[in-house]
Parts: structure tokens; sequence; C-alpha cells
């Protein structure tokens, strides 16, 4: 639980707050960029929530945290409901997608999406473990497989393959990371997982490193670490100094990705994103431009 005492000195006079045990992994900023914002060594609240719809939006933030860094008075999160998750993004005709929340430390406060559908559910990475969000996927229907894109998300994945009987699908060349998985992807050959998921490894974040895409069409991207969006340069990001492996595999991963027609860009870790027919190719192709430019800090 986050400690008045240890308040950061940049949150903005108020009620919430982010105190000195943040991890700066960013899933705050990513949840309620209206309140929460990066100093660039640690998450802050920028603007204090206002009204009831925000003030649950801040919520969320809290709940999600992986460290429990960030507080309010009692009067206020009194009023959360640990139910919440998993929270709806889109509506797919190839099976509704939901971001789960509970971000875990392990994974450094990494994102985790549930695929809801027809041909049962899909966990894509790991969220920490929470008995209330297991709750909410087993009246949902459960979990029939679990995703796990590299190495670095896979969490409390053994957990959550004990609680609900599900094969996990974790690439070979990561498979040291989640030695229990089921099911390995092998060599560097796109694999259907079932008539809408595909499997498509990406080796460069890490050498085991794959992304999922939902759908044929308006298709929805989970890119792990692979890649994610700016908001501030509305650009795609490939990250250099984020690269664990090969910067060079990387960017031939990134150019395996162009003949997608993405719809929603959604990352491990960094924004999500909705693109318009069109703009994905446009945008991917510009990441790989300035790839030889790329910055000592990693961003494009």
């Amino acid at each position: 639980m986050a400690r008045i005492k240890d308040r950061l000195k940049n949150n903005s006079p108020g009620p919430f707050f982010v105190d000195s045990s943040c991890i700066d992994c960013g899933s705050c900023w990513h949840i309620d960029p209206e309140h929460f914002a990066p100093t660039g060594s640690s998450s802050y609240v920028h603007t204090q929530p206002d009204g009831k719809q925000e003030v649950e939006k801040a919520l969320l933030a809290l709940i999600d945290c992986p460290v429990a860094a960030i507080g309010a008075p009692k009067h206020l999160t009194a009023k959360s409901s640990a139910d919440v998750f998993p929270i709806l993004v889109n509506k797919h005709p190839a099976g509704d997608v939901y971001y789960c929340g509970w971000s875990s430390k392990r994974s450094f406060g990494a994102s985790s999406w549930l695929i809801h559908g027809a041909e049962g559910n899909v966990l894509i990475d790991s969220p920490r473990w929470s008995a209330p969000l297991a709750k909410q996927i087993k009246k949902m229907g459960g979990i029939n497989q679990i995703v796990l894109t590299h190495r670095d998300d896979v969490a409390d994945h053994a957990k959550w393959a004990k609680a609900f009987n599900c094969e996990r699908w974790i690439h070979q060349d990561d498979a040291d990371a989640a030695p229990e998985a089921e099911k390995q992807v092998i060599g560097i050959d796109l694999l259907s997982l079932r008539k809408n998921l595909k499997l498509i490894p990406t080796p460069g974040h890490t050498k085991g490193s794959m992304v999922a895409v939902l759908g044929d069409q308006q298709q929805i991207l989970f890119s792990g670490d692979h890649l994610w969006w700016n908001p501030k340069k509305s650009v795609i990001v490939a990250s250099k100094d984020y690269c664990w492996w090969n910067w060079t595999e990387q960017l031939k991963s990134v150019e395996r990705l162009l003949d997608l027609e993405v719809h929603w860009l959604l990352p491990g870790h960094g924004y999500a994103h909705q693109f318009m027919p069109g703009q994905w190719n446009k945008a991917l192709e510009q990441t790989l431009r300035h790839a030889g430019r790329t910055t000592s800090t990693g961003q494009i």
C-alpha cells in the first residue's frame, strides 16, 4: 500500500498520489494518461481526477499498479471494486478483446490481454495472479490457451494454467523462461493457433519473441515488447535500447508485419493505438526508414 510519508513531491496537490516505491513501469499512465504521467524516473499525478468518472479511472490505475505505489484516501478507495477487470477494449468478429489489469512486478508492469471468442478464450501474456480476476474470467468461460509472447512477460503463468487447466504456448528459443509450457513454436514460420488467431515469430527483442494476430481484417496485433505506440511523436516504436538480443534481426522482424492490416496495436509495454484503414503500413514504413537514425534512447 502506498504511504503518504513517501509521497513524491511532484504529485499535484490533492487526494491521489504516487509514492517512492514506484518502479516507473508505466501501467498507470497507460491506463489513465489524463491523470498520471512519467517523469523519466517515476510516475506521478499530474492532474487530480474531478468527478465520479475520473475518480473511477484513477482507481483503475491504483488497482492495476504492480507495486501498490498509488495512494488515495480510504473514502475513495472504498468505492473501488476488485472485480472491475477485465475491461473491454474492442469488439471484434474473431473475438472480443479485454485488458486484464493486475499488472505484475515480475514482468515490469506489462499489459496482458484476454480474447473472448467462440473457440474458447485465449490469454495473451500473464497478469499477476488475482483471485478476483480469475473469478471474472471463469464467468466468461475460463481460459483455453495462454500465449506467452516472450520471456519477459510470463509472470504468474503457472498459476493461471493450473487454475484453468489450459495449455501454454511459448517460442522454443524463450522456452527456458516457462519450461512447463505444454506447446512450443519452433522456427520462424507463421503458426495458425486457431482459425482466426496466428502466431508470428519476431526474433529481436528476445530470441524467442513473437506476436499474435487476431482476425483477417481490421486485425488486432498483440505485439509483446516488439512494437508500441509513441503518442507524442505519433509513431510506432521499435526500441534499440530495449532490444535484449539482436537489433538487426528485430528490424527484419518488423518488416514481416508490413503486409498486415492492423486496426489495433496492443503491446505489452507502451501505449496501445487504433489505426484507420491504410495507416498501419505507412506508419511501419516510417519506423523502418528512421531505424538507422535511432537516438541514444532508442526512441524513434
